[in-house]
């Protein structure tokens, strides 16, 4: 349970080393290995456009071809851009970033310690940070993946009976293929979604849903019709 394989379809994706090495058990701890495997992989090269006013900070920081940087970006090292990526203007990738084939980074996102799989997409004010994102997955606007709970402690997955420690402080979300989260939902640290999953706008949501649950934020406030 919570394998990577029970997240991600890896046949065919570039950095399914990563999450194949023996060190694997569930898929978080790609998380654990993945700034060791960004400075194995990466050689330093620019192979798409890095519009001016866009910054990159130290080395190494690779951008595959196709993919375009617009103004007012920042990307720091490690950082590995696939192909066909979208980076828009403003997004701040501060650090141990992978992003696959045909992502898209959006606007005033910010992205640290994270996996993106190809399509990913978090176009509009998103926070994502200690996380992986499946195929196909998609954001909406201001989606925030926090990472950190308010002791510090480290981060737990409850199922059932079963208490899996992570073994991480920092630890958003991992959220496999194909999931869609509305705008304005909070995944709070440790949450893991199965492949499919939708998540409405404006949800709060923790711990772990299967494959295509759907999941919906119920208000306790009702419209009462008053007679004049």
């Amino acid at each position: 349970m919570f394998a990577p394989t029970d997240f991600f379809d890896l046949d065919g994706y570039a950095h399914q080393a990563l999450f194949n090495n023996s060190r694997i058990e569930y898929a978080w701890d790609a998380l654990k290995l993945l700034g060791d495997y960004l400075d194995q992989i990466i050689v330093p090269g620019i192979q798409g456009t890095v519009m001016d006013g866009a910054y990159l900070l130290g080395d190494p920081i690779y951008i595959g071809p196709g993919s375009v940087v617009e103004p007012g970006v920042v990307i720091k090292s490690p950082a590995y851009i696939g192909a066909n990526t979208e980076v828009r203007q403003g997004a701040y990738l501060r650090g141990k970033v992978l992003v696959g084939d045909n992502c898209v980074v959006g606007h005033t996102t910010e992205v640290k310690n994270a996996i993106f799989l190809d399509g990913a997409h978090a176009a509009h004010f998103a926070y994502v940070a200690d996380s992986i994102l499946g195929n196909q997955v998609n954001l909406g606007a201001g989606v925030k993946l926090a990472n950190l709970k308010l002791d510090r402690s480290n981060v737990k997955v409850k199922v059932k009976e079963q208490t899996y420690d992570t073994g991480l402080r920092k630890f958003g979300a991992i959220l496999g293929d194909g999931v869609q989260i509305g705008c304005n939902a909070v995944l709070n640290p440790g949450t893991l979604l199965g492949p499919g999953c939708i998540v409405y706008g404006l949800a709060s949501v923790r711990g772990y849903y299967p494959a295509n649950t759907m999941i919906k934020l119920l208000s306790s406030l009702q419209l009462s019709k008053v007679d004049a």
